[in-house]
């Protein structure tokens, strides 16, 4: 039973990672285009570690550590990514 959850949460998490890049093929603004794949890239990520979590529960405090790292850095990135592409005033 873990192991048709594991394994689902990792199909999910591949599933994510294409759903993520099929908006860089559309026509909108490349920081819409950039947003969708960080957003579908992490969720993504985020989810086959949740399955290598349920494969490999020996491994929770790495494997927590790579979530939580995840999440953070994706976060600081779209926030850099949206200062660097803002027209206001750069010093």
């Amino acid at each position: 039973m873990i192991d048709i959850l594991s394994y689902s949460f990792l199909v999910i998490g591949i599933i994510f990672w294409f759903w993520g890049t099929f908006p860089l093929i559309g026509h909108r603004s490349v920081l819409f285009k950039l947003h969708s794949l960080s957003v579908a890239d992490t969720l993504g990520s985020m989810t086959i570690v949740v399955g290598l979590l349920l494969k490999i529960p020996s491994e929770w405090p790495l494997l927590l550590l790579a979530i939580i790292t995840l999440a953070i850095w994706n976060t600081v990135l779209g926030y850099v990514l949206a200062y660097c592409s803002s027209e206001g005033e750069k010093q």
